[in-house]
């Protein structure tokens, strides 16, 4: 059985985990934290999420993972079979990546520490966001799903990439988002209204009390150095 490793606040974490499930593929979860030795054992860098395959195999990168599974269980597809429509599933996946969660991630620190975030950084964040909204724009279909009649990997990393953008930039910025790009709101509403999202989510709440206490120690572990 697969096992994957990270905590369920993390939204990387959440997208492999919605994909396996997806997918109807066995795993069991470890929960583990960043940087941690446990972590480092079968994650390069410490990074979340991993997974160790049956054979001892592990592998880290949410995207890196997501093409694994695919081609490792291509019963229930999640790409399209076509080389072109495939490659634009991936661009808006990297797009969201790069253009929305990145530049959202900047203002977590200041999320947490209720703090001000500094005039400069909210509109270099901005111009990033601004960037991704022009592409997904150009590259968002949401008929009905973002790339088109069929779900894909696109729907399920796009989708963890705004519980980002909506809980830091979106706040952060006092800026609806979402809004910019038409479909997308009412595209997230019916993907949150899913079986397996609301399990996800159920389990990220759960897990969130315990992850702000892993912060709260971490934030205390640096000022006191």
């Amino acid at each position: 059985m697969i096992t994957l490793h990270g905590f369920a606040a993390s939204n990387y974490y959440n997208l492999v985990k919605h994909a396996l499930l997806y997918k109807d593929i066995p795993f069991e979860e470890n929960l583990v934290y960043p940087s941690s030795d446990e972590l480092l054992a079968v994650s390069p860098v410490g990074k979340v999420p991993a997974i160790t395959m049956p054979d001892g195999f592990n592998l880290s990168e949410s995207s890196v993972i997501c093409d694994f599974i695919e081609e490792s269980y291509p019963d229930t597809q999640l790409y399209p079979a076509d080389a072109k429509e495939r490659a634009t599933v991936r661009q808006i996946m990297k797009i969201a990546e790069l253009y929305f969660e990145l530049p959202s991630r900047r203002l977590i620190p200041f999320t947490f520490s209720g703090t001000q975030v500094p005039k400069p950084i909210a509109m270099e964040v901005r111009q990033v966001l601004e960037r991704g909204i022009i592409a997904l724009n150009h590259l968002s279909q949401f008929s009905p799903w973002v790339a088109g009649e069929h779900f894909t990997m696109a729907d399920i990393y796009l989708y963890y990439v705004n519980t980002i953008v909506s809980a830091f930039a979106a706040r952060q910025l006092d800026w609806d988002i979402m809004a910019q790009i038409p479909g997308m709101t009412e595209w997230n509403e019916t993907m949150s209204q899913s079986d397996i999202a609301k399990r996800v989510d159920a389990d990220r709440l759960t897990n969130m009390p315990e992850f702000m206490q892993y912060v709260q120690a971490q934030i205390k572990a640096v000022h006191t150095k």
